[in-house]
């Protein structure tokens, strides 16, 4: 996210670009990991509400819901898209920037990361862009509430702490910590890795452990089916890195 001088905020613009940017990246079988981070000295400090407030033409009812949507759209796709998304997140994560670092699949910290549910501080409510359904989810429903109903900003040490981020590490150090975990991921067989996303984000909602055996059971038997298989047995009784040649 490129706009240092507005802390990375969202306007009309930034909002397409990133719902384009997930449409166009979900169709490309080429590209295994997302590393998505904000220039300058933030992640995303949220709606950049100045645009809002000068906004060419007043906004109906219908068409602020469609602006809302097209907000929302973006964490969505997000979710659905086939690749894993790790976000390096520094400086403020705020409102929106907030909900793309919960919609991303693994977060890392920066020592400077302050992040937090801004909307209900501006007379809004705090459930806004999918953060009442991935905050509870990733750090349950007591600390959720404390953060959504207070606005509160959770600092890169409690975010450890409570597990909405897997690493906190000084700022200038959050490439090297994700560099290991990206190495790892393509390690991995293309299809294996983006079954592995998908299974975990319908397990998450499966209504029974049945039904997340058979996600399981049909991702394994993919997986088994193609000559990636083949290649990650013989590498590892070889004692080598696997070659995987097709794309995914």
């Amino acid at each position: 996210m490129n706009r240092p001088d507005r802390l990375n905020t969202l306007d009309d613009v930034m909002i397409a670009e990133l719902a384009g940017y997930f449409d166009r990246i979900a169709k490309d079988r080429d590209c295994r990991v997302i590393v998505l981070k904000g220039a300058g000295r933030a992640f995303c400090a949220g709606l950049d509400l100045t645009a809002a407030q000068t906004a060419a033409s007043p906004r109906d009812t219908i068409d602020r819901l469609a602006h809302q949507r097209s907000i929302a759209e973006i964490v969505m796709k997000m979710r659905y898209c086939p690749q894993p998304i790790v976000s390096l997140v520094h400086g403020p994560a705020c409102g929106g920037g907030f909900a793309i670092a919960l919609a991303s699949d693994i977060r890392i910290a920066g020592e400077s990361a302050r992040m937090n549910a801004a909307f209900v501080r501006i007379g809004l409510s705090a459930c806004d862009i999918g953060v009442s359904y991935f905050l509870p989810r990733l750090v349950g429903a007591s600390v959720a509430a404390e953060l959504m109903l207070t606005g509160d900003f959770i600092t890169a040490d409690r975010a450890l702490a409570t597990g909405l981020v897997s690493r906190a590490v000084p700022d200038d150090q959050m490439e090297a910590a994700a560099a290991p975990l990206i190495e790892a991921m393509l390690t991995t067989a293309p299809l294996g890795l983006r079954l592995t996303k998908e299974c975990l984000r319908m397990a998450i909602d499966a209504p029974s452990l049945e039904s997340a055996v058979a996600m399981e059971d049909r991702n394994q038997i993919l997986c088994a089916s193609g000559p990636d298989f083949e290649e990650a047995i013989a590498a590892f009784f070889e004692k080598r890195r696997p070659e995987y040649g097709g794309r995914c």
